[in-house]
This record gives C-alpha cells, structure tokens and sequence, in this order.
C-alpha cells in the first residue's frame, strides 16, 4: 500500500515536469522568433527621403521698392491773365484735354478784334490792288499787240510806260497778298491766347495738388521767373513707375523683360512684371543702379508713395532636374545617398548646376523618380538598410531673401 501510493506520486511529479518542460519549450519557441523578428526589423533605419523631381528653378533677390506716378508735372499757364475759374482740386481724375482751368486775359477780346478788323482791312487792299493791276496789264498787253501789228503807230516810251505801271501793279498785289497773311498770323496768334486761356490736362491723370484759387494771377510757364505760375500737380497713375536700387554685384544680370514680382507691404498683394528700363550706370554714393518695372493701375488701388518689394530674378532654368539642397554634399565632388529598390543606400556622385537656398539642380548622376536621403548623413553607412519616409515635394521655384 505504501509503495502504491509512493509510485503514484511519482507519477504525478513526473508528469507536472514533463508538462513544465514542454510549455517552458513552447514560450521559448515562440518569444525567440518573436524577439528574431524584431531584431529583423530594427535593421531597417528610419529615415527622411525626398523624391527627384523637375521643375523651374530661380535665383532671385529682394530688394526695397517704391511705386511713383508713370509721368508727374507742375502745370502751367501758357499766357499771363487772371484765373477766371479752376473747377479741379486735389484728388480729382481729369481726361486728357480736359478743363484744368480757365483764365481771364483781359486785353484779349480787344486785341481778337484788332487782328480780325486788320484782315479785312488787308484783304480789301488785295481787292484794290487786283483791280490795279488787272487794269495796268489790260492797257500794256494792249498797247503791246498794237506796237505788234503797227510797229509805227505807238511810240516806244508809251509802251515803256505802260509795261513800268502793269510790273508795279503786279508789285503791288505781290504785297498785298502778303499783308494779308500777315494779318491772318497775327489773328491765329491771338485765337490761339483764346485757346491758351483754358488750360488742359496734358494726359489722363489726377490732381495732386492746387497751387491756385479763383482770380489770382499766373504768370506765363515761359516768362524768365516761373516761379508760383504752376496752377495744379498733375500726375499719371493709371500706370506706375515700381522704382528699386540694383546693387553693383547683380548689375549684369538686369536686362529688359528679366521677370519681377513685386510685393505691396501695404496692401498685401503680389504684382508680376518685367524690367522695362534701368539707368545703364551706377550711382557714386550707393554703388547702385536705377532700375524700373512698368504696372498697370487701373482701379488706381496703388497709391504712388507706396513701399514695397521687388524680387529680381538674377538667374533661372525651366524645367531641370533637382533635389532638395539637404541632399547633397559639399565640395568639389559632390555626391547624393541614393536609396535603391532594396532600400539600401549607395553613395552616388551627381554633377549639379544651378543653386538656390533650397533646391539644387541636378545635371547628371540621377534620373527623375530617384529618392534621396536627407538629413544627417552620420546616421547612415553606404550599403545599409534604411526605411525611407517620403516627405512631400516643397515648390521648385525659390527666392534668395
């Protein structure tokens, strides 16, 4: 009885042991290749990839702006007089022709009718003087056919005499044709004092300011002292002048139609345009040259005084092959981690053209679709696994601030 009960529970020892050792085989089993199977994937690094990509790539700097009127003078009175009426003031938009103001000239209608009765006074002299001269060659081409056909009949001094009178008619006429244009000069000289009276817009502009009320004296633009004449600023702004200084080192690469975006601080908006001209020289004081940019300002929403920026596009390609600059490596022989199909690293060398402060033109090494790692290349080694993260294709078109 005793051994039974001893051998059974042997039995029982055996048996929670052997269950023991097979369960302890199973979790071993399966925690190892769980463990191999993380081991397997911390072997893949984590790493930041960009794909190559193609695009316009631009080289620009920025640089103060101001915006100023396309054209802007002082206006002035082209006769001396009163003024009669100004009906502008400041701010106000006038067409091209239109009434700036009208003046008073007061000897004016008196002189307009001097010059009108002198035309026709001198006309009447050409009438006397045609009658003169119609008779005068009348009574020589007479005489003359006489003289023809009775050598005889008429003695020579008659006809002398009369051929004297008939050129001094003629003479006469002469002059008093040209009296009369002289009348008519001066009669279109004082029409026009009639026209000068009113002073026009030389352009469609606006008033930017009034420097004359109702019944004060202007004085002629062309006298010697055109001091106080001027009647009202006048300036052009449907289209503006977007002013900036080039400096020395970025001269050569301002041409016309170079692109410019310009920026209005004021109204944060952003213009495009081309450089329509530049001075062709640099000033002495600031080593820079003047340069401009002509934009259209129809609503007139750009007031001129603005301040703004321009970024001038110094160099550009279209359509090249390029990586983020992160990418590439420094020096004379710049090279890209290529990440492979296998998601390897290879250190690949690439030729590179145009930077920018965030891209880099690729022009030969690597082939568009191609993902580059970024980042710290001491995290990697040529030839090791990596898991790549693709980050998304920031704009290939890049300003130098």
């Amino acid at each position: 009885m005793t051994i039974t009960n001893q051998m059974k529970k042997n039995i029982k020892y055996l048996t929670a042991a052997l269950l023991l050792a097979a369960a302890g085989l199973i979790a071993w089993r399966f925690l190892g290749a769980g463990a191999g199977a993380a081991v397997q994937e911390d072997e893949a690094i984590p790493v930041s990839a960009a794909a190559t990509a193609r695009g316009r790539l631009a080289k620009t700097i920025r640089l103060t702006a101001e915006f100023r009127p396309y054209q802007e003078i002082d206006v002035h009175a082209k006769v001396a007089g009163f003024i009669q009426s100004i009906p502008v003031d400041i701010g106000d938009q006038v067409k091209q022709g239109g009434i700036l103001a009208t003046l008073e000239i007061p000897e004016l209608d008196q002189d307009l009718k001097k010059a009108a009765a002198g035309v026709e006074a001198a006309r009447d002299g050409v009438n006397k003087a045609q009658a003169d001269y119609q008779e005068a060659h009348e009574v020589f081409t007479r005489l003359q056919a006489v003289a023809t056909e009775h050598p005889k009949l008429i003695a020579q001094q008659d006809i002398d005499d009369a051929s004297a009178r008939d050129q001094a008619a003629a003479a006469a006429l002469a002059s008093a044709r040209q009296q009369v244009e002289e009348a008519q000069a001066g009669q279109s000289r004082e029409v026009a004092l009639v026209d000068y009276s009113k002073i026009v817009a030389p352009f469609d502009g606006v008033v930017t300011r009034r420097y004359a009320d109702t019944g004060a004296l202007i004085q002629a633009g062309t006298s010697s002292s055109t001091e106080g004449t001027a009647v009202v600023r006048f300036a052009q702004e449907n289209v503006l002048r977007v002013m900036f200084p080039v400096p020395e080192s970025t001269v050569a690469s301002v041409k016309e139609g170079v692109p410019v975006g310009i920026e209005v601080s004021g109204l944060d908006r952003t213009l495009q345009g081309t450089v329509t001209r530049f001075s062709k020289q640099l000033d002495p004081e600031t080593r820079t040259m003047e340069t401009e940019v002509d934009i259209p300002n129809p609503g007139l929403g750009i007031t001129p005084g603005m301040y703004g920026w321009a970024e001038l596009t110094i160099e550009e390609r279209k359509d090249v092959l390029n990586v983020p600059v992160e990418a590439v490596s420094s020096g004379e022989a710049p090279t890209v981690y290529l990440i492979g199909k296998d998601n390897k690293i290879e250190a690949r060398p690439v030729e590179i053209g145009l930077e920018t402060p965030n891209r880099v033109e690729i022009v030969s090494g690597l082939q568009q679709g191609d993902l580059v790692f970024i980042g710290n290349r001491g995290r990697v080694r040529p030839g090791e696994l990596v898991s790549p993260r693709v980050i998304e294709a920031a704009q290939t078109d890049y300003a130098e601030k």
